[in-house]
C-alpha cells in the first residue's frame, strides 16, 4: 500500500519520485525536478518504503495526539485541481495500448478514458451486442486524468466493433459553464489492432496507442456508424433540394456515340467519408459502377468511361472483376491515354 513518503516509480509512465501528499485515490509525487505531478494510486509502484510516517519519532507519539491528527488532516488535504486556458472546452479521447506492441497476434490491450480539460465527467463505457448496449465500465474521472477502463485480449475484439460513450461534464464547488450531455458512438475498425502502424505517437502515453476523439473542443464526433441505404437516402435528398423550386429540367439524353463519363473518386461521388473504412468506400464507388451499367444496359453500342485514377490499382481491379463476373457480354479497354492517361476504363455496352 502506497503511503506519505515512500519513493514510488510510475507503473503507466516514465517517472517516479517520492509521495507528498494522498487524497482519495489520488498521491501527489514529487519527482527530480522538483516538480509535483497528481498519479492515481494504482499506478504508483513502492520501490522504497519511506520513514517519515512509518518510523515516528518515539516523543512526538508519547503525549501528542494533536500530532496524529495533523498527519491525518495533511493526508486527506484536497489536492489543487490544476487548470488551464485551453482545459475550458471539453477534449475526451479514448485510447488503447498494446502490452507488448512487437507481438501484436497474441498481446493484450489496455483501454483508457482520456480527460484533457477541467470538467470532472460521469460516463459510461458500453459495447453493442445483440440484445442491446452492454456497459464495460461506469463511474467518474476527474479533470486532466486518463482513466483505465479494462484489459482484454483478441477473444473479445467483435464484441468491440461498436462502442459507445455518454458523460455529462461539471465542476465541483465553482461556477462552471454549462456543457451538452454526450453521446457518441464509433464504429471500430478491429483489423487495426492487428496492424503496427495503427498505434501512433501521442501527447497521452509514452506508448503508441490506437486513440479514437470522443469530444474536440466541445463539438463531440459525428457517430460513425454508416448505413448505405442512408448514404443513398442523403444523396437524393441533396439533388431533390437542389432542384429549382418553379421550372423543371427536362433529363438530356446524350447520343448513343457520345461517351459517357463518370468519375469514380470518392471526393465527386460524396461531400464526406467520415467514418467510411477504404472498404466502405470501394463497395460504394462498385455500387455506383452497378448503377450506371444497369441504367444504360440496354444502349447498345453506349460507350462508358469510368475515371478511377492510377492510384495502387485497387479500384481498378475491382471495376475489372466487377465486369469479368456481372457484366461478360461488354466490350472494355483502357480508355485513351492521351485523355486519361492511364487512370480510366473504357466500357462498351453490346
Amino acid at each position: 500500500m502506497v503511503k506519505v513518503g515512500d519513493r514510488v516509480r510510475f507503473l503507466n509512465s516514465v517517472g517516479g519520485g517520492i509521495v507528498k501528499k494522498i487524497n482519495k485515490d489520488i498521491a501527489l509525487v514529487e519527482e527530480e525536478d522538483g516538480f509535483e505531478t497528481p498519479v492515481l494510486l494504482r499506478e504508483c509502484v513502492v520501490i522504497e518504503a519511506g520513514k517519515k510516517y512509518s518510523d515516528p519519532v518515539p516523543e512526538k507519539r508519547t503525549d501528542s495526539p494533536q500530532i496524529s491528527r495533523n498527519i491525518i488532516q495533511e493526508e486527506e488535504e484536497e489536492l489543487p485541481l490544476l487548470e488551464t486556458p485551453e482545459g475550458e472546452r471539453l477534449n475526451i479521447l479514448l485510447a488503447f495500448v498494446p502490452e507488448e506492441r512487437k507481438n501484436l497476434q497474441i498481446t493484450r490491450f489496455d483501454a483508457y478514458l482520456i480527460n484533457d480539460s477541467n470538467y470532472f465527467l460521469d460516463f459510461t463505457y458500453s459495447c453493442k451486442t445483440d440484445a442491446g448496449w452492454l456497459v464495460r465500465y461506469h463511474g467518474s474521472i476527474e479533470p486532466n486524468i486518463k482513466l483505465h477502463l479494462e484489459t482484454f485480449g483478441k477473444e473479445i475484439l467483435n464484441d468491440l466493433e461498436r462502442i459507445c460513450i455518454q458523460a455529462i461534464a461539471y465542476k465541483k464547488e465553482k461556477a462552471f459553464k454549462q456543457k451538452n450531455p454526450i453521446s457518441v458512438e464509433h464504429r471500430v475498425d478491429t483489423v487495426k489492432f492487428y496492424k503496427l502502424h495503427s498505434f501512433r505517437e501521442n501527447d497521452y502515453f509514452d506508448e503508441d496507442a490506437l486513440i479514437f476523439p470522443i469530444v474536440r473542443n466541445d463539438i463531440p464526433e459525428r457517430s460513425f456508424i454508416i448505413d448505405p441505404a442512408e448514404i443513398e437516402i442523403a444523396i437524393k435528398q441533396k439533388k431533390d433540394s437542389e432542384k429549382p423550386e418553379r421550372q423543371a429540367i427536362k433529363k438530356k439524353h446524350r447520343p448513343i456515340n457520345e461517351p459517357l463519363e463518370i468519375d469514380l473518386h470518392i471526393n465527386e461521388l460524396l461531400d464526406t467519408t467520415a467514418g467510411m473504412s477504404n472498404s466502405d468506400i470501394l463497395q460504394y464507388q462498385l455500387q455506383k459502377v452497378r448503377e450506371i451499367l444497369n441504367e444504360h444496359k440496354n444502349e447498345k453500342g453506349r460507350k462508358i468511361i469510368f475515371i478511377h485514377g492510377k492510384g495502387d490499382g485497387v479500384l481498378r481491379n475491382a471495376l475489372i472483376t466487377e465486369l469479368k463476373t456481372k457484366y461478360k457480354t461488354f466490350y472494355y479497354q483502357d480508355a485513351s491515354f492521351r485523355e486519361y492517361g492511364y487512370g480510366a476504363t473504357q466500357v462498351t455496352i453490346r
